[in-house]
């Protein structure tokens, strides 16, 4: 990796396939993060204790997730989007100020999507990190990935300093030792499964969405402390995007054996320690504050790691030996349409979960949620190449960009 390499770009303005496919690849994964937020209580999403029960089957299905899914595929995400913002800020007139036209028309979409039917909506982070990426536009490669290093181990510092308190608290009660009952009650009611936590969660899930729109929009300005907390990583990421477009590793210009060095060498520093992480939360009988620190806090760095071996791994395949396979094809379909199928992925669990669909909210275990993955995720798989034989994008990639340049961009594609 040049650390002093400067802005490169493909040496075709062609799409790169392998790239597209990464893109579906890392919206299907984002899928299978969402489910559990959409069918059960929110602190169920880091703790099965909180619901879904801890069972044998559960327990694995939680440990795979939290091993190779939770967090890393929202940070290919990420990575994802900062070589898009590369990529647009590198070519055509005036690319800063059409990139700033998409921000500001992407958070729009983030907060109606919020408000709508996903609380943990990401376009809204995405829209605000995405202001300050026009600053790191050429910056060498080294002095992005540095920035990333730095935000990531800024982010662990401060979130560490507090874990690192609760984790003493931890250890002093496991230990026999007095303390105040009040510091195990706000664990609970801020991660766990606390009784009144639980049932405001029920009581959500069961408002209509008229009832979700007035209470999501009164809750707007609370909103930005989640954006907020989220920018450090999710900007990390995004810079990391932008290092491997500029050199060359999301542009399909490595080699195979050389992603593939890098694949293994990410997996190698990051599964180990996140395997660690996930039997300790198992063995502590998933303690909330052991089980929040290490989802949290304690695994971001190796989630982002993770996500880089993906990244890794998927262009050195994408682009090699299943660059020609029928899988590949569709995959570059489903990223070609990752906005639109991002979108529709939240209606559809809203569909099956919220009050207003068939209410399946709190009604399925962890198991039978991520099987119901498989409707998105087929939905994707099946619609999306046909769509981009008729149409030049997804809607709202059109609405999007459309909105974002003030014009009616052509949307159907003319007939051979």
């Amino acid at each position: 990796m040049s650390g002093s390499a400067p802005f490169s770009a493909p040496a075709s303005r062609q799409r790169v396939t392998a790239l597209d496919a990464l893109r579906g690849v890392a919206v299907i994964g984002i899928a299978v993060m969402n489910v559990i937020a959409f069918a059960m209580p929110a602190n169920a999403y880091l703790n099965p204790a909180v619901w879904g029960g801890t069972g044998p089957l559960e327990t694995t299905l939680w440990a795979a997730t939290y091993l190779l899914v939770e967090d890393k595929f929202r940070a290919l995400f990420a990575m994802m989007f900062g070589a898009g913002v590369a990529i647009l800020l590198g070519k055509g007139e005036h690319p800063t100020r059409a990139h700033y036209a998409r921000m500001f028309v992407l958070l729009a979409i983030g907060l109606t999507h919020a408000v709508l039917l996903a609380s943990n909506d990401v376009l809204r982070i995405y829209a605000v990190a995405g202001l300050l990426l026009p600053l790191a536009a050429r910056w060498p490669v080294r002095r992005l990935v540095w920035a990333a290093v730095l935000l990531v181990a800024g982010q662990l510092a401060v979130s560490g300093w507090y874990a690192w308190g609760w984790l003493e608290f931890w250890h002093q009660r496991n230990s026999g030792m007095l303390v105040d009952p009040a510091w195990i009650e706000v664990a609970e009611r801020t991660y766990g499964g606390h009784p009144d936590t639980t049932a405001a969660a029920f009581a959500r899930g069961e408002e209509g969405l008229a009832e979700r729109v007035v209470r999501r929009i009164e809750t707007l300005p609370t909103q930005v402390n989640y954006i907020i907390a989220s920018l450090p990583s999710a900007l990390a990421a995004m810079l990391l995007g932008m290092a491997f477009w500029r050199n060359g590793l999301l542009a399909g210009q490595w080699p195979a054996d050389r992603a593939l060095r890098l694949a293994r060498n990410c997996a190698l520093a990051s599964l180990p320690v996140l395997a660690v992480l996930a039997a300790w939360s198992i063995r502590s009988g998933f303690d909330v504050i052991v089980t929040a620190a290490n989802a949290i806090v304690w695994s971001a760095p190796f989630d982002i790691a993770l996500g880089v071996a993906y990244a890794a791994l998927a262009m050195a395949l994408f682009g090699g030996a299943l660059a020609d396979s029928k899988l590949t094809h569709v995959l570059v379909a489903v990223g070609r349409l990752a906005l639109t199928n991002y979108l529709a992925t939240s209606l559809i669990f809203s569909a099956m979960f919220a009050s207003w669909g068939l209410g399946l909210f709190g009604e399925v275990s962890r198991g039978q949620a991520l099987l119901l993955t498989l409707v998105p995720i087929a939905g994707m798989l099946l619609w999306s190449a046909p769509w981009l034989k008729r149409f030049r994008q997804g809607p709202m990639e059109w609405l999007w960009r459309s909105a974002a340049s003030g014009t009616r961009l052509p949307f159907r594609r003319r007939p051979a």
